[in-house]
Formats: C-alpha cells, sequence, structure tokens
C-alpha cells in the first residue's frame, strides 16, 4: 500500500523536540524545534516533564503543518534509556527518569560485582549502566513501589507520545532489545529475574515487530492537533533510526553521531557476547541483522562545556581546529565527562575525565583542541570494537564542523560520509513506511539517504593520529584504576 501526501518525522531528542516534513521523494521541506529542559532535583539526578514534550509536539505541528489532513504518516523516534513511567493513556505518573541519570550508579556497582550485569549481557549481549531501564526499575522498586503501582507502563520516550497519540499501549524491538530483550526482539524471563525484577514484567510494553502502527485516535486528536485516522508508527528509537536514515544496509557499515552522545554503530549478523561485556546488540525487527551499538556516554555536550570553561562559542570553533596543529602542543584528553561515568566500549560508573600535558604555555585552544581529538579518539576505539570494515556515515550537530570532521577522518582513516538533514526523523519515516505498507510502500533507500559531501583523511595528519591514539588506549588503561568508586 502506497502511502500518498507529505511525510511528518517526529524527533524526540534529549534535550529538544524536533519535526521535520518530507515529501515523497525524500526532499526535506520545513522543520520546527524547540527545546525541552532537564530538571535536576537533587545531585546527580536528571528528569523531564512529558507534558511539555506533548506540548512542544502540538505547537510545533501547528507551525509546520498548517494542513495536517495532508499528512499521510506520522513517525515517532526519540531518545533510548531512562524510565517514562505512565498511565493506561500515556499520561506520566512521575516525571521522566532521563537517561543521563545517575541515582542507581550504586544498584550496578553491586550487580557488577555479584555477577549480575555481565550475566545479563552473556544473555542478549547488551550491558547496562546507570541509566538503563533495569537499574533505574529496580531504584523505583526499592524507593518509589507507589509509583510503580500508578503506572501502566515503564517504557521510553517514543513509547509515551505513541500511546498518547493512539491509545495503544507498545513498544518497538529496538527499544525492548534494553536492557530486557532476547535474541528474537522480545523480553527475556532469565534477564528480569536476574535483575530482580521478573514480579514488574507487566510494566513492560508488548513489542510489536516490525513496528507498532496506530492511528491517531480522538483523546490523541485533541492532545497534539494531527487528524484522528491519520496513521502513526512507533520507532525504531534514535540510534537506529538514525543508521536508517544515514544509509547504512550492508554488515559492516556503520554510523557515528556526533550529537550529545557520541553514539557508534555497525550493521552486524549475529549477537556476539563474548569478551569484555560493552556496548549493545539492538534488534532491527529485521532476522539475521543487529546494530552493534556502542554509544559513548557524552558528545557534543563536552565541547559545550569546553568552549563555555574557556570562553569560547561555537562560532569559534573551527577557527580554533584551523590555527592549531595535530597533538594540541603536547595537551590529551580522556573525555568521560558524564556524571554517570561511561557506556562504551568499556562500562564503569566511576570513569572521569582527564586532561594531561598542560603547562604554563598551554592555550585555550589547546585545551579545546585536545578534547575534539579525545572524542576522536573514543570514536575510534567504539567503532573498532563494534567491527567496523565497510563504509561509514556521520551525522549530529557535530557535523557542522568540517575541520572536526577532518579529525575524525584522519583519526579513523577513512573517508567518511556525512549524511543529509535530520537524519532521525528521515529513518524513522523509512521505517514506518516499510512497516505500514511492506516493500512497495518503501521509498528509494539510496535516494532518500544520499550523502551530503564525502571528507577524507589527511595522510600526514593521519600518521600522526596513529601514534597518538596508542597513548590514548595507554592513558585509559592508567586512568581506570584511579576512578573513585561510588558508595551505595
Amino acid at each position: 500500500m502506497r502511502l500518498t501526501g507529505r511525510y511528518l518525522g517526529i524527533d524526540l531528542g534529549t534535550s529538544v523536540a524536533k519535526l521535520a516534513l518530507f515529501t515523497e521523494c525524500g526532499d526535506l521541506v520545513a522543520t520546527a524545534a524547540r527545546s525541552v529542559p532537564l530538571e535536576h532535583p537533587a545531585p546527580g539526578r536528571v528528569e523531564q516533564d512529558a507534558s511539555l514534550i506533548v506540548d512542544a509536539v502540538r505547537d510545533l505541528g501547528r507551525e509546520l503543518c498548517p494542513d495536517p489532513d495532508a499528512l499521510a504518516l506520522v513517525a515517532i523516534t526519540g531518545q533510548g534509556d531512562g524510565c517514562w513511567l505512565t498511565d493506561r493513556s500515556g499520561h506520566p505518573v512521575r516525571p521522566a527518569i532521563s537517561w543521563l541519570d545517575g541515582r542507581a550508579a550504586g544498584i550496578l556497582a553491586d550487580w557488577n560485582r555479584a555477577g549480575i550485569a555481565e550475566a545479563v549481557y552473556r544473555i542478549n549481549g547488551n550491558t547496562m549502566f546507570p541509566g538503563a531501564l533495569g537499574p533505574l526499575l529496580y531504584w523505583l522498586d526499592e524507593h518509589e513501589p507507589a509509583s510503580l503501582a500508578r503506572a501502566e507502563t515503564a517504557g521510553y520516550c517514543k513509547d509515551m507520545l505513541f500511546t498518547r497519540l493512539t491509545g495503544d499501549r507498545a513498544t518497538d524491538p529496538s527499544d525492548s532489545s534494553l536492557p530486557f530483550g532476547d535474541h528474537a526482539g522480545g523480553y527475556s524471563a532469565e534477564a528480569l529475574d536476574l535483575c530482580g525484577l521478573a514480579h514488574r514484567a507487566d510494566l513492560l510494553a508488548p513489542v510489536v515487530t516490525p513496528l507498532p502502527v496506530g492511528t491517531v485516535h480522538p483523546a490523541g486528536a485533541a492532545a497534539v492537533g494531527l487528524p484522528a485516522g491519520t496513521p502513526v508508527t512507533n520507532g525504531p528509537f534514535d540510534l537506529p533510526a538514525c543508521a536508517i536514515g544515514g544509509g547504512v544496509r550492508e554488515p559492516g557499515d556503520g554510523l557515528l553521531t556526533l550529537g550529545t552522545t557520541l553514539a557508534c554503530q555497525v550493521l552486524v549478523e549475529s549477537v556476539d557476547a563474548a569478551g569484555e561485556p560493552a556496548g549493545m546488540h539492538l534488534a532491527t525487527g529485521t532476522p539475521g541483522r543487529w546494530l552493534r551499538a556502542m554509544p559513548a556516554m557524552v558528545g557534543t555536550a563536552s565541547l559545550d562545556w569546553a568552549l563555555n570553561l574557556v570562553g569560547l562559542s561555537h562560532a569559534d570553533l573551527d577557527g580554533v581546529l584551523r590555527s592549531t596543529e595535530p597533538g594540541a602542543h603536547g595537551v590529551e584528553m580522556l573525555p568521560y565527562l558524564a556524571p554517570s561515568g561511561e557506556r562504551a566500549p568499556f562500562v564503569d560508573p566511576a570513569a572521569r575525565g582527564q586532561l594531561t600535558g598542560i603547562s604554563l604555555t598551554t592555550t585555550r585552544e589547546d585545551l579545546v583542541r585536545a578534547l575534539c581529538e579525545g572524542l576522536a579518539f573514543a570514536a575510534r576505539q567504539c567503532l573498532t570494537a563494534a567491527g567496523l570494515d565497510g563504509r561509514l556515515v556521520v551525522c549530529g550537530g557535530g557535523t557542522r564542523s568540517l575541520p572536526w570532521l577532518e579529525i575524525f577522518a584522519s583519526v579513523l582513516g577513512r573517508p567518511i560520509e556525512v549524511a543529509g538533514a535530520e537524519v532521525g526523523a528521515r529513518g524513522a519515516i523509512l521505517a514506518g513506511l516499510a512497516a505500514v505498507g511492506g516493500a512497495e510502500a518503501t521509498p528509494d533507500t539510496k535516494t532518500w539517504t544520499a550523502p551530503v559531501r564525502v571528507v577524507d583523511p589527511d595522510p600526514t595528519a593521519a600518521r600522526h593520529y596513529e601514534y597518538a591514539y596508542q597513548r590514548y588506549l595507554a592513558h585509559q588503561s592508567a586512568a581506570r584504576s584511579l576512578w573513585p568508586r561510588p558508595p551505595r
């Protein structure tokens, strides 16, 4: 079944809700965005008001779609992880707990010591970090059982909006992968039992493969202003949606997202749960295909921090990188700045950043360049662990800086293809069209996902970075034993 008309992609990011309107040919007609604040009710805690997200979708939709009756499809994607407690109609029963939250670090530390986290990894190839649903649900079970008693679902951001729009309670295989997934795209009873959460299994939304499909119901129409009866699809969440929208199609191809997180993914044909637990295996809804994800905790958020610290702005970044040399005059950095630690290519809630090589001659430009190089080294380590051996596509806000892309290409030693705008919404629409109408409804994905440019490595810089990357790994190994262990 071919859906004719305009397609609306809704991308619910960590701090920004974005809507993107596309033609049937994949042309981006218009976009609109609104910041949705993160709340910090206590040290180490990060929450979000789900009602503000729904309000943002309503207001942005009115701005972007003056004729919503022309919409043929609404496709939702958004941030993963965290814990979004909602009632049967999708309304929040408490503020959503963000994936950035660190309150469950002690619980995860206990699970690591007891071998629980590793046992779950051996089941499904998915690690946990403090902001994952498993530790957060356990924390709520201990500290807020009344909130769980009021909730119908402990789910994810996009699931909340899908329920508000359609009245249906469902999630897709990508979100259900984390952290209780099985290899078939459902939930593992053994993983739930290991985490002491078998008695909360009824809070997990039913999984629909390849994606949940519904239509806007009257209450949803009243909430966001979309016409009742409009087809709506739910998922995949932002990491796999970006991989689809970026044109990752063949095993070995990868996607690097330079966004709030530094998310690295490679399409693989099997789940490999051997070796040191790290990263995730995200079900794609297609048999024999998973995304091996290594999403480091902090990407451009680190750059925001560094620029603010030294009194520079994003407008200064290109000039800083062009005026400094590879190696930042000896300054080197481990970019583990998330309060909840790191989750890829290793899991350690105690991971912290480190600057070395500083002297009285160090400039603020050296500090910024060292951070940009450190993030590139982190990306190389993640992509290597994920098994990258094909094309590499890059997307996210960081792609606006060509000199930074040149650093990434040189550190990675390969050309990188820059994806088009609104890659997450684009991927959600492509996945949604396939879910609603099958292969005959799916447009030409190569046209929809064609790169806007290709950035090649600089041979001289690449030779320097081979040596610098080994130093990065040595610094990381030495630093891990010094990171403080959090109390329970």
